[in-house]
């Protein structure tokens, strides 16, 4: 501060010199210090001590309030320039109350008149506004150092490991937190950010007059059977259409709404408004997983958790992200295994856990917990909770350990022991959804995700290697593996691979790009044999190559028909990447069959025998019907600017979920 400041309050006649040496003199321990000019302008040696002991206390309680004092600077304005803030106080802002039972919550602050001897000593100089703000700032202080000893004494104590375990889990979610914008640097929650729709939900109509009426004949398709599950069953899981009533199914417990959540996003692809709302409304009044039920942990997810999030990313609707999240909640102590590899059913009331009791020794099932990834990531993607990514990630490092047999994966998995079961293998039934999420959590991930990349590209040169195999008139197909020895059958759900071939053709090694189309189309064709090889030409549920036949059921049980998608879903993905017109043929083909011999006055039912001239329905229309088999079909009629697939990852259950680009998703991706 100036000196010319100061002089006045020691009314020295002297000037500056004479302030100056006589502190010179007491500083340097001169005896008797300096004389004055003459008796009438100068102090005494008395009164200049003085003098000096009030200076000296002037100056240390100065520098006091400037490294000790929070806001010293609106303190010394008060001090010194006569502040109305501080002669006039403002109460302070309530502070926010501490998360109930977190034990890092601050106490509350002391109520006024807490402070102690402290406070009243500082008000006749200060103010009784200041000294009491200073108080509570003492108190504060003292506060938060007995809690950081108290909290480094906590560390101390702990293994390392623990140590080492909680550094990277704070890193992963604050690092989450900070890319979704959701919570501010001490953790506490902000509000959500608007909305984002992503590109593409809405494509323009296609060119030829001809292909936009055989989508809108595909739409047509698509009210008929809601319609019917509406006017039948509605809130239900599933229709009957024969009987003309609801349909329940132990997959989803007590839970109900199945087709309501898996055709939400393909009612709003199709723009179909009034249809989109009425279901938006149940799922805001009656979608409730407060249920004591034991659930498929797969069903329910790639159905329900996936249908909730693609409504959402399509709408921007609330209530669709709180709905999933509150679901994933639900199935998070399945993974509460030995290992982390989940259990197949669970109750999510309970949260106990059990598998399938016909599953090679109590066995998880490859197709089950390897089909969670692009669901849960999203669910930790829109809820800033790391734990839904680090569960999935968790499966993979299991997988990473184990020895894979010539490369391959097999079915089972024990979740105890962490070993693999019977050494059967299938790109079809319970394996096939497994390929495809290696594949799509790569291409979710805007292609970062490097691990999934390898084993995918991985298996899928063990695949071609060991189960891909050419009929004797030039058919390619995969056959089964058990233990070495090949079963020449191939499944109708094994027919999606062939669009998973084609998808992921882009980011093979440059001298197999073209392999991998080529096998996407020979698996297509094998496919649509299936189906042209048949009665009603709509494909059985499983077709073999031995015996002199070839893409042929040749058991009762294996010929029937339940409105699969998978063959259509093939045809879909070869469109996109080919625009080979034989694709939209063979569409159109399967959708004359559906309309000949699956559709009824009560919506659309699955047949028993695909070789009979004679219907034989089995009454169910599956919620997958509107989810993938109609969805795929209005794709294939569509053009490539609705949901164009470099802004979008279709799960496993034909659910649009968008790709997480490398803006989005910051650092987190390298977890």
């Amino acid at each position: 501060m100036p000196a010319v400041s100061l002089l006045p309050l020691f009314g020295s006649p002297a000037g500056p010199g004479a302030l100056g040496g006589s502190l010179g003199g007491v500083a340097l321990g001169v005896p008797g210090g300096r004389k004055g000019p003459g008796p009438s302008g100068a102090f005494r040696l008395t009164e200049k001590f003085v003098l000096l002991l009030v200076f000296s206390a002037f100056i240390t309680l100065c520098f006091g309030a400037i490294f000790f004092l929070p806001d010293s600077p609106k303190l010394l304005s008060g001090v010194f320039f006569h502040s109305t803030a501080l002669q006039q106080p403002q109460p302070p802002p309530p502070p926010l109350p501490p998360a109930q039972g977190d034990p890092r919550a601050p106490p509350p602050p002391p109520p006024p008149g807490a402070g102690g001897s402290s406070s009243s000593s500082s008000i006749g100089y200060y103010g009784a506004g200041a000294a009491g703000e200073a108080a509570e700032n003492l108190a504060k202080i003292r506060e938060d150092h007995e809690r950081a000893l108290r909290e480094a004494k906590e560390t101390l104590q702990k293994l390392p490991e623990e140590i080492r375990r909680d550094i990277h889990q704070d890193k992963a979610k604050f690092l989450l937190q900070d890319k979704l914008g959701r919570r501010d640097a001490a953790g506490a929650r902000l509000p959500d950010l608007p909305f984002r729709k992503p590109v593409g939900a809405v494509g323009v109509e296609p060119s030829d007059p001809v292909i936009r009426e055989k989508r809108e004949k595909i739409k047509e398709m698509m009210k008929h059977a809601w319609d019917n599950y509406k006017h039948y069953a509605w809130g239900l899981n599933e229709l009957k259409p024969i009987s003309k009533q609801g349909h329940s199914s132990n997959l989803f417990g007590n839970i109900q709404g199945a087709t309501i959540v898996d055709a939400l996003d393909t009612l709003y692809i199709m723009e179909m408004k009034e249809e989109f709302k009425e279901a938006t409304e149940w799922v805001e009044k009656n979608l409730d997983f407060n249920v004591n039920a034991e659930v498929s942990v797969f069903e329910v997810n790639i159905r329900f958790v996936g249908g909730l999030l693609s409504a959402y990313y399509l709408s921007g609707k609330e209530v669709f992200r709180k709905k999933a999240v509150e679901l994933g909640e639900k199935l998070l102590p399945a993974f509460n295994t030995p290992t982390g590899i989940p259990w197949a059913l669970l109750n999510i009331k309970s949260g106990i856990g059990r598998n399938w009791p016909w599953a090679s020794g109590g066995s998880s099932i490859l197709a089950e917990f390897g089909t969670l990834h692009l669901e849960f990531m999203h669910l930790s993607y829109l809820s800033g909770n790391p734990v839904f990514a680090d569960k999935v990630m968790n499966i993979r490092k299991v997988l990473n350990r184990l020895d894979k047999p010539e490369g391959l994966y097999p079915n089972y998995l024990n979740p105890n022991s962490g070993q693999w079961g019977q050494h059967h293998v299938s790109i079809g039934g319970l394996g096939d959804s497994f390929y495809e999420y290696l594949l799509k959590a790569w291409l979710m991930s805007d292609k970062t995700d490097e691990e999934g990349k390898q084993m995918y590209y991985d298996a899928v040169q063990s695949i071609e290697t060991h189960l891909i195999r050419k009929s004797s008139t030039g058919l390619m197909y995969i056959a089964e593996w058990k233990g070495g020895l090949l079963e020449h059958k191939m499944g109708h759900l094994t027919c999606f691979a062939g669009g998973m071939f084609v998808l992921g053709a882009d980011g093979a090694p440059a001298d197999k790009t073209g392999r991998h189309i080529e096998l996407g189309a020979e698996i297509a064709r094998t496919c649509h044999e299936s189906y042209d090889r048949t009665s009603m030409k709509l494909g059985p549920e499983a077709f073999r190559f031995d015996g002199g036949v070839e893409a042929i059921a040749t058991r009762q049980n294996e010929k029937y028909y339940i409105l699969r998608p998978e063959v259509i879903e093939t045809y879909m993905y070869m469109w996109r990447f080919t625009h080979d017109p034989k694709y939209r043929q063979w569409g159109w083909e399967a959708v004359e069959a559906l309309e000949k011999y699956c559709r009824v006055d009560g919506g659309y039912s699955g047949v028993r025998d695909v070789y009979s001239s004679r219907q034989s329905h089995d009454d169910v229309q599956q919620s997958f019907f509107l989810s993938e088999t109609l969805k795929y079909l209005y794709l294939l009629f569509s053009e490539d600017d609705l949901l164009p697939f470099e802004n979008w990852v279709f799960n496993t259950e034909a659910h649009p979920l968008p790709v997480l680009t490398k803006e989005e998703k910051g650092e987190s991706k390298s977890k």
